[in-house]
């Protein structure tokens, strides 16, 4: 049954008009919600009003506070006495107006009873949030409220494995360990790049895939001295050198430490689901006041928890309604659109992925210039009050048209400016009304403005109904706070077990042991238990003190689709088939999250035909027993299918070479290294061959030269021997009184001559050739390094393309009624389920 919808206000009439109540669809959260004001604009006023409804729906919430102001939430006083307004009446605004603190609270008292008259509010829808959810307010780091443990930070989250849900636990363990750096003072840092980062992650991945949890002293301790020898392909020590480790360790070891640590090993664990629900099961309300913490630990605690958020949520089954609700006061500097803080990516995670599994967000600002209004461009509703500058509203319509493109800027413009305290312009994408604009009704709580440390002690008294008290509070839309008091409170689990399966439709009594037939044309299947009992239940992550008493199997009916999406392509040599599988368990509306559905295909000869003996089942919905609401979903399917089916290959165009659908850059690139190798050693044989010749004329010629140097050395030394004996035969005919020419003496001395000078221009003529043939060779050395290194660029040169299908080649391979089985367990004086096949 559709939920009652929250009453927000009365809308703003045109002159001559009727105000008329506006209400707003809990479900339309689940696209998530952003509140935009300056300050006095209301925002903290609607924000607490809408939780005030949530709680009255009895939908739990994680509730961020950096300043103080939803501590409010707990100041719902049914009796309205002055005495419960005191404590939370500022002394120095009694001062200001004149009055003591006690003559203050009195006439609070009366202005929030006549407030709350005006709306048609009084004591019972008071007593009705009082009961409706559990308050608890935290302090992390700090024991002024309820403490929160930072160590369960670094436990593996259960129910999630590396095998399954490796994915999801290296985001948890990226984010967590971007938020330590960050506390510390290692800020912007690349995940892929920092040393830091890649240690500390691998140390924890190492531990959680063992089933392992570390603590921060632990940690520590393992930075120093490495449970393994290598990161990727290198030795940890010349990664990460010791010295450089240990200086890391003292970093962190200065934060554990510190005496102010101390706070952050004390009290409730990092626990969505404790956050969300009592061990009863009861809806509970946690509110997480942060305006003590420093920016930096403020922007840890914030990341570590809604890592472990995402975590929690990724363990749930889908849902088309609103399961829970995360609602961020101040979202400034935690989702910017420039900068990459620790929150950023996680936050853009739960934007895009947490409508399937019922999670909304409600976010909130005053600093419309400074968000990400692209990761915001999931968000279906805003709530835009008063803003403080041009500037600010100029930038919220660029980003309200970039989000969606049919926004009137002119009419939104005056609208917004028109726009009085406590009014706001509700956009809602799922309205077809268009945007309107509304005063908010007055809140049930006292709004006292933001608390400070030392008060948060007297709020643990407030909160949750006094034991027994039972309020019945029916109302309509112009009076009405909301029809939904008494809580729903889901099957109860173990407070370590997730919710994972919804409660057996209409309960236990509503199981037959025949099954529903299908719609007429709809074949029916039944899907084979790929889980034992205990592998079943270690999925779930439930644990029990006591002992687990199996109570037989049921099966759940759900429409399974699965297909053929064939890739083919002649150009890359590309023919390829890739399997598409969707369980769908239920749909709202008929609008179904395919995405959210996938999950690994089935081999229809492992189907099984019949259901296993003594099984139950449930009854069918309604949109599973209608052929025409199938046939519409099985369209859907091809539809989405179509638009979302992309086969990325590997590619490098310089080399025509074309990765198959399996290739990784790990296993192509060693295929282009070797085309790359074998152009290069064609390349190389060609320059060996084009300058072979042209260095063998050259070597001929060198060698003749040097035949004709040799010659005329020969010449001269034969030359100068003559021109000695000559010589000596002229001295001796001197003193011998023999007479010798002069001229014949002279004669040999100009043909030693001649023949040096001829020597000396052979000498030349080789030494011209020889420096010829040596930088010929240097013109072959220097092509062939230009082309062993323009071949290594060629084979770096990969990009990727993208091949999408034909509608012609998706081949419809099943579509029909899948009953899915699911154990029953009884345990602890509860009735768990717990799904028999793989998530």
């Amino acid at each position: 049954m559709k939920p009652a919808p929250f009453f927000l206000g009365r809308s703003v009439a045109a002159e001559g008009g009727e105000p008329q109540p506006v209400t707003y669809d809990p479900d339309d959260l689940t696209t998530h919600g952003v509140i935009v004001g300056m300050t006095g604009s209301g925002k903290t006023g609607l924000m607490i009003g809408i939780l005030e409804e949530a709680a009255l729906h009895g939908i739990p919430a994680i509730v961020i506070d950096p300043k103080g102001d939803l501590t409010n939430l707990l100041l719902h006083f049914p009796d309205l006495r002055p005495e419960d307004f005191e404590p939370w009446i500022d002394p120095e605004t009694a001062r200001r107006q004149g009055q003591s603190v006690p003559e203050l609270a009195a006439a609070t008292a009366v202005k929030w009873r006549e407030g709350l008259s005006s709306w048609g509010l009084g004591r019972d829808h008071l007593l009705a949030l009082q009961q409706a959810v559990d308050y608890v307010v935290y302090s992390p780091g700090s024991t002024a409220a309820e403490p929160v443990n930072l160590l369960s930070s670094f436990a593996p989250p259960a129910g999630l494995n590396f095998e399954e849900h490796g994915e999801i636990l290296r985001e948890r363990i990226a984010a967590t360990v971007t938020a330590l750096l960050g506390l510390v003072g290692l800020k912007d840092l690349d995940p892929l790049r920092s040393r830091e980062h890649i240690l500390l992650s691998n140390l924890i991945e190492n531990a959680w895939s063992k089933g392992a949890a570390l603590d921060l002293s632990e940690l520590i301790v393992q930075v120093q001295t490495p449970p393994f020898e290598r990161l990727g392909a290198f030795p940890v020590d010349r990664f990460f050198p010791e010295k450089d480790r240990f200086d890391l360790a003292v970093l962190l070891n200065n934060f554990l430490a510190a005496p102010s640590f101390q706070a952050w090993t004390r009290g409730q664990s990092i626990d969505p689901q404790a956050f969300l629900y009592t061990p009863e099961g009861r809806p509970r309300m946690s509110i997480f006041y942060l305006a003590h913490l420093s920016e930096a630990e403020r922007m840890f605690f914030v990341t570590l928890l809604l890592a472990n958020v995402e975590s929690w949520m990724r363990s749930q089954r889908g849902s088309s309604g609103l399961r829970a609700l995360l609602a961020f006061d101040e979202i400034f500097g935690y989702l910017p659109p420039i900068a990459n803080p620790p929150s950023r990516p996680v936050l853009l995670r739960l934007l895009k992925q947490a409508r399937a599994f019922g999670l909304g967000l409600l976010l909130a600002t005053q600093n419309p210039v400074d968000v990400d209004y692209k990761g915001l461009s999931n968000a279906g509703t805003w709530f835009i009050g008063r803003l403080q500058t041009e500037q600010d509203k100029e930038r919220l319509l660029d980003g309200l048209q970039a989000i969606e493109g049919g926004v009137d800027r002119a009419e939104y413009a005056r609208r917004i400016s028109a726009l009085k305290p406590r009014t706001f312009l509700l956009h809602n994408v799922h309205h077809r009304g268009g945007a309107q604009v509304f005063s908010t009704r007055w809140c049930l709580n006292y709004l006292a403005g933001p608390l400070t440390r030392a008060q948060l002690g007297g709020l643990k008294a407030l909160g949750s109904a006094p034991e027994g008290v039972q309020v019945s509070v029916t109302t309509t839309a112009p009076q009405a706070v909301s029809a939904a008091v008494s809580p729903a409170v889901p099957t109860a689990v173990p407070a370590s077990a997730p919710p994972v399966s919804a409660p057996v439709a209409g309960g236990l009594a509503s199981l037959t042991r025949t099954p529903p037939p299908p719609p007429t044309g709809i074949p029916a299947v039944f899907l084979p238990t790929e889980l034992t009992l205990s592998q079943a239940l270690a999925q779930r992550g439930a644990t029990f003190s006591g002992p687990a008493r199996p109570e037989g199997l049921f099966y759940r009916p759900a429409l399974l689709f699965q297909a053929e999406v064939r890739y083919l392509n002649r150009r890359y040599d590309v023919d390829t088939v890739e399997t598409v599988a969707c369980l769908v368990e239920e749909a709202a509306n008929g609008r179904v999250d395919w995405e959210a559905c996938l999950r690994s295909p089935f081999d229809p000869r492992k189907l099984d035909p019949q259901p296993l003996p003594d099984a139950r089942f449930e009854p069918l919905p309604s949109a599973f027993a209608n052929p025409k609401t199938i046939a519409a979903a099985q369209k859907d399917f091809l539809d989405w299918l179509y638009r979302r089916s992309a086969l990325r290959l590997l590619a490098n165009e310089a080399l025509k070479l074309y990765g198959d659908a399996d290739d990784t850059m790990a296993t192509f690139r060693p295929k282009c290294d070797e085309a790359a190798r074998r152009a290069l050693k064609e390349e190389t044989q060609k320059i060996e061959s084009a300058f072979r010749s042209k260095l063998e004329s050259l070597a001929r010629r060198v060698e003749r030269q040097q035949s004709i140097v040799k010659k005329y050395e020969d010449e001269v030394g034969r030359r100068r021997i003559e021109e000695l004996g000559t010589g000596a035969e002229l001295v001796l005919g001197l003193f011998g009184g023999r007479k010798r020419s002069i001229s014949s003496a002279l004669s040999k001395g100009r043909m030693t001559a001649k023949a040096k000078a001829e020597l000396e221009a052979a000498e030349k003529a080789l030494d011209a050739l020889q420096d010829e043939y040596e930088d010929l060779q240097k013109q072959k050395e220097e092509a062939l390094r230009e082309a062993q290194d323009r071949w290594a660029k060629v084979a770096a040169e990969i990009t990727e393309i993208t091949l999408t299908p034909q509608r012609k080649d998706i081949f419809l391979d099943l579509a029909a009624l899948a009953w899915m089985p699911v154990y029953l367990v009884q345990a602890q004086g509860v009735t768990l389920e717990a799904p028999a096949i793989s998530r």
